[in-house]
């Protein structure tokens, strides 16, 4: 399949995470990690809000109130963008001053499902996967994970994908979302530096699973039965993850992590830690979940 792939915006970070498309406000949103913000874009204008936090933002889902759940370093953080203020719901491995919150999504449970990641290197297997919900209970969902990524559900909500980047694996889960229990698990791909380590991810209404690639400057587009139906070769060297948005859900953005300056390079990189949209793709994307304020 032939692709297209541009620059979306001019900006760039130091680590754009978790894009995320709302359809109440017709916003784009995303997270500049090492910013400790969460950047807000209007689709028709491109007009850019910046939210700041007082430490890293690894991920964040949004709220049935309008407002936005946040996972703050050890925090989670309901964040009210019309009057600034925050509320902490919960802290999750606040006593491993090594780890911080990762990659997170709200589930088709209302449910805040939220990892953590080792930010030592070489990282350990000290890190977990949480469940989340209003009333501020965390339950421990995994432990012994090295950096929680790759969260997404199939488009009937049976099944949750889950990710650790370090040791290459995606694993799926069988979902209940009335209850946000899991039951059986299966292997559903394992990955490599050379095939692109999963990162972030999404669900199309196809069911195929997209994965940043951000150990090969690809994005992984994954079968409901785990082929590679194909790896997009991106301009940028990390990719993290992909998100599917726009009134249609039909334009597929793509988050980048900064590299590091190259001292023999005479041109300077002004593509890597920016917003990419990838066309030609022929798919469209599942509307988001919302957290629930209220049991």
């Amino acid at each position: 399949m032939s692709h297209t792939i541009t620059r979306f915006l001019d900006t760039t970070y130091q680590l754009a995470e978790c894009p995320t498309w709302d359809e109440r406000t017709n916003r784009l949103l995303w997270a500049d990690i090492q910013g400790r913000s969460v950047q807000s874009m209007d689709w028709d204008t491109r007009a850019i809000t910046t939210w700041q936090f007082d430490n890293e933002v690894g991920s964040f889902g949004l709220c049935d109130d309008g407002r936005l759940i946040t996972s703050v370093w050890d925090k989670v953080v309901l964040f009210d963008p019309q009057t600034g203020t925050q509320e902490v719901l919960a802290e999750v491995e606040a006593d491993k001053p090594q780890t911080r919150l990762n990659d997170g999504k709200v589930g088709p449970d209302g449910a805040f499902w939220v990892g953590t990641m080792d930010t030592s290197s070489p990282r350990e297997p000290i890190a977990g996967l949480y469940r989340v919900d209003s009333s501020g209970e965390v339950a421990e969902i995994r432990d012994e994970l090295q950096c929680s990524n790759g969260l997404a559900w199939t488009p009937d909500g049976d099944y949750m994908y889950h990710s650790d980047t370090s040791p290459g694996w995606i694993e799926c889960y069988a979902f209940d979302a009335a209850t946000g229990s899991l039951g059986a698990k299966m292997l559903f791909a394992q990955q490599t530096n050379a095939t692109g380590r999963p990162d972030g991810a999404t669900v199309d209404a196809n069911g195929n699973y997209w994965s940043g690639g951000v150990s090969s400057g690809v994005v992984n587009c994954f079968a409901p039965n785990g082929e590679l139906l194909e790896a997009i070769k991106m301009p940028v060297q990390r990719p993290t993850m992909p998100c599917f948005c726009g009134p249609n859900l039909d334009h597929l953005i793509v988050t980048s992590i900064k590299q590091p300056s190259d001292p023999t390079s005479v041109e300077p990189d002004t593509l890597s830690g920016g917003l990419f949209l990838i066309e030609g793709h022929g798919q469209t994307g599942l509307k988001t979940y919302r957290f629930k304020t209220a049991q």
